[in-house]
């Protein structure tokens, strides 16, 4: 006997689940393994469900069962009576689960595991695959299932899957007003009084440097539906992680609800035989008191919330000091230079001798004493650290006796520091959000930082090669004791479940030493470039990983390339253009798919928000006001109103003017590169960006007109399938220049410093197809179709983005269709004679062979002529072989042909 079920006290997703596996297993017999949620069995009293002749367990006989499918679960703690044959040898299980493994997991001859946000999904997914399709009241029970295990499609589990199978369901009939009756219920009198005894009793905790919330309460009757009220309270009280304990009758009900990775909740209801997921999870516990059970959870929170922080964990390093006979102008120079508060000093021995902050600088400046030694006034009474301390006494350091930083001393030897920021960034948490972005980064920073492991994303986003690239270096980095991260664009389109295989790696060490020592380890080879300490490992197969030293930027002056120093991974993402692309994720092996966030990407990731790391951002480098407008359309996120502020101040100092113009040209290829290019150049107008480049450009209706047309040109090309490469933004830069005049094109493509061949494309052909179109357009009225010969001489030698621009140019479909002609079929015609064949038909070589070949192919195009022998045939006829000098017919050209 086929057996399909699912967890005791079976929810929606529970009965959604059986009901898909009911398709997949048409013999098989629907079985809840205990009792149901209040939910459920009200929906169990309304339904239908009565025609799938859903049993109990006491109904069946157990030994009777061959076959058992397993719905939404896969733990046997959770199957009830089920549990006592999962061990039978003769018993084949099939499991379609989405919940994380535990102790009590069962492993089955078939599996269907992954990490969405509802097992419904899971099934939903292989009917999208099988071409089954469910009937409506089949999706509408398989839609309550997914809605109530995402929240309605808003848990932080919720997956694009997910949506994908809401997508499928609805399209196939689920009615979302049944959805809508069983899901979002009117709270009864005894659940707003619950829910006012918890309000009431929620206390918050902070453990580890997590904010943890507590509710509980004791009643003498049955309260369905907890869930529910838990939800509520956590969106009442916005709070992040919240545990709640209910006593009913003899039993306390548990359930729990996490948005940090820092607690687990599932782990963590482990602990009282519950289960879930990270961010969801639920228990039941008899025979403990709920004073007691209330104790437990306290005395296990300091187990399951991530360990207790020590100095090494929260140090930066390595640390800029000076020497203490060194001026106090040199320490502002240098806290200027680096945005620091605060600088150890050390003696002749490189010992730590003393602080300098900046308030004690700046106030020096204030007397002129910058040429004073900084020996004479730093603070020599200090309190240090080893990297063992714990957090409680870098609290009285940094605290108590008000210190900016704390010197982290291994040995003798300064090995970090720990700054107050440091401190507030583990403290805090998520309870303080410094939303508003007029706050300086130094203010911003003091978040807390964020960790995410994404290892799990990494298996199922990129491709085995690269994962086990990844792994290769962190081992590598492993053995030669350096830290290495994975940064940039790659982690940041990860986390969008965006394809980008562009691999850049950081290195807290010698990047291009790294480099060399991982070469040794496998076939590859390796270009470095010293100046900036960073290197290129280049595979056989032409796949290349960025491999580069941490390090300090520091402009000298505004839009200069920047000076480099090595420094630590923080520093090193400080000096990043915006806060998405500050995201590094761990490929040590001890720590492997662990993401940091030191300022905020993940918030603004969700947040779709383009933000700059500090006010002079756009001062430093102004191409980075370029590359806000295009993440901003390529994303499809927007620009903070902060980052707009500064980009708009930038603009009015002209700091655009202070950049070589090859800087511009390479974010303008990158920009019309885009998909989205039209908004992209439409942004870049608005902010009087286009003005740099030539005052009078712009980008007018006119021109994104040519823009869209251009557009529909490329996408016909790219249908040809010719393979043939061309260069789609050289295409979009002839349209975007098409109203400068041609001293201006001149100009601008000396000072972007243009390619020879791109500014001769530019200068010279441009304005020759614009003739050409002219030409073809004065061509009289009723005048015969032009020969194939005359349509291929229009556009020989030209290039592709040449064509492809005079195609968008043009409101003529007689043009547009030549266009096509020669593209797809004149520019493929070859003459078949070489020059051996003519010197063997007796004409002396000579340039005038040119000319045959010429003729010859005129005779193809026009299809005179179709094979050798009539190609041999027609140069005897036409053509003298006594001196080659002479030809008996010269085919006629029309006068009034363009090509004349």
């Amino acid at each position: 006997m086929d057996v399909i079920a699912t967890h005791v006290n079976a929810d929606f997703d529970g009965l959604g689940s059986m009901i898909a596996a009911k398709r997949l297993y048409p013999e098989a017999v629907l079985v809840f393994p205990g009792g149901h949620e209040r939910g459920l069995r009200d929906f169990l009293l309304h339904s239908t469900l009565y025609a799938y002749d859903v049993k109990k367990v006491r109904d069946i006989d157990l030994n009777e069962v061959t076959r058992l499918i397993l719905v939404d679960v896969r733990s046997a703690g959770r199957i009830g009576q089920f549990a006592e044959i999962v061990e039978n040898s003769d018993l084949e299980i099939h499991i379609y689960d989405h919940h994380p493994v535990d102790e009590n997991t069962i492993s089955g001859q078939v599996e269907f595991i992954q990490e969405v946000g509802a097992a419904t999904t899971i099934l939903t997914q292989l009917f999208i695959e099988r071409g089954i399709v469910p009937t409506p009241d089949e999706a509408t029970m398989m839609m309550l299932g997914l809605y109530e295990d995402t929240g309605h499609l808003l848990f932080p589990g919720t997956t694009a899957t997910d949506y994908q199978s809401a997508a499928f369901l609805l399209q196939h009939g689920a009615n979302l007003n049944t959805v809508a009756d069983f899901l979002v219920r009117e709270m009864t009198s005894e659940q707003v009084d619950l829910l006012n005894e918890l309000l009431k009793s929620c206390q918050k905790h902070i453990v580890n440097g997590v904010e943890i919330a507590i509710a509980y309460a004791s009643i003498d009757y049955y309260v369905g539906d907890i869930s529910s009220l838990v939800h509520r309270l956590k969106d009442i009280e916005n709070l992040n992680v919240l545990i709640v304990a209910v006593r009913m009758e003899d039993r306390v009900f548990l359930v729990g609800r996490s948005r940090l990775p820092e607690m687990n909740i599932g782990d963590f209801f482990h602990e009282f035989g519950g289960g879930g997921h990270a961010f969801a999870a639920s228990a039941t516990v008899r025979d403990l008191p709920l004073a007691q059970l209330l104790k437990r959870i306290e005395k296990l929170l300091q187990k399951h919330v991530r360990s207790r922080c020590e100095a090494r964990h929260l140090m930066s390093a390595p640390v800029k000091t000076l020497p203490d006979n060194a001026t106090i102008e040199a320490v502002r120079e240098l806290m200027t230079r680096f945005n620091f508060n605060a600088l150890p000093i050390l003696n002749d021995q490189h010992r730590v001798v003393g602080i300098m902050t900046r308030q004690v600088v700046e106030k020096a400046a204030h007397h002129k004493l910058l040429k004073m030694d900084v020996s004479e006034v730093m603070n020599t009474d200090f309190q240090v650290a080893s990297p063992e301390t714990s957090l409680a006494d870098l609290q009285q350091g940094i605290v108590e006796h008000n210190q900016r930083c704390v010197p982290v001393i291994d040995g003798e030897t300064l090995v970090g520091v720990v700054t107050r920021t440091d401190l507030l960034r583990y403290m805090l948490g998520d309870r303080q959000q410094f939303a508003d972005e007029s706050y300086d980064i130094s203010e911003r920073r003091a978040l807390q930082l964020k960790r995410k492991n994404l290892q799990k994303l990494i298996e199922a986003q990129l491709p085995e090669p690269v994962r086990n690239l990844l792994h290769h270096l962190g081992l590598v980095a492993d053995q030669l004791n350096l830290q290495i991260y994975l940064v940039g664009g790659f982690v940041r389109d990860l986390l969008l479940r965006q394809q980008n295989l562009d691999v850049d790696i950081v290195v807290e060490g010698d990047g291009i030493s790294f480099a060399e020592a991982f070469a040794r380890t496998t076939q590859c080879r390796v270009r470095a470039h010293e100046k900036f300490g960073t290197a290129v490992i280049v595979f056989p197969d032409g796949f290349k990983v960025d491999i580069a030293s941490a390090r300090f930027e520091y402009y000298d002056r505004p839009a200069v390339l920047p000076e480099v120093e090595h420094a630590s991974i923080r520093h090193d993402l400080y000096r990043r253009d915006f806060t998405i692309n500050t995201l590094t994720i761990s490929l040590n092996q001890n720590n492997f798919g662990q993401m940091l966030d030191f300022f905020g990407g993940q918030r603004d990731m969700k947040d779709k928000s383009i933000r700059v790391l500090h006010n002079l951002s756009f001062i430093e480098d102004p191409t980075r006001l370029y590359r806000a407008v295009r993440f901003e359309q390529r994303l499809g996120f927007c620009i903070g109103r902060q980052t707009e502020r500064l980009m708009r101040s930038a603009v009015r100092l002209k700091s655009v003017q202070k950049v070589a113009g090859l800087r511009i040209l390479n974010e303008l290829e990158q920009i019309l590169d885009e998909p989205r290019v039209v908004p992209a150049l439409n942004r870049l107008d608005q902010f009087d960006l286009l003005k740099f480049i030539d005052p009078q450009l712009c980008f007018d209706q006119n021109t994104a007109s040519l823009f869209v047309a251009a557009e529909r040109a490329s996408s016909w090309f790219d249908l040809l399938y010719t393979g043939e490469e061309y260069r789609r933004w050289l295409l979009y830069l002839f349209c975007l220049f098409d109203n400068l005049s041609a001293k201006r094109v001149a100009r601008v493509s000396d000072w972007l410093g243009m390619q020879p061949k791109d500014r001769t494309l530019l200068l010279e052909q441009v304005p020759e197809v614009r003739q050409l179109e002219k030409k073809i357009k004065q061509r009289r009225n009723g005048r015969s179709e032009p020969k194939n010969s005359e349509i291929f001489f229009w556009f020989d030698g030209l290039s592709i983005e040449t064509i492809l621009y005079l195609m968008a140019r043009s409101d003529n479909e007689n043009l547009r269709q030549w266009i096509s002609l020669y593209m797809t079929e004149l520019r493929k015609e070859k003459v078949i004679l070489n020059g051996d064949d003519l010197i063997a038909l007796g004409f002396p070589p000579g340039r005038y062979f040119q000319e045959i070949f010429e003729f010859l192919l005129i005779g193809r195009l026009n299809r005179e002529i179709h094979t050798r022998e009539e190609e041999i045939l027609f140069v005897n006829q036409h053509f003298s072989s006594i001196d080659g000098s002479s030809f008996a017919v010269r085919p006629q050209v029309d006068p009034d042909s363009p090509v004349d």
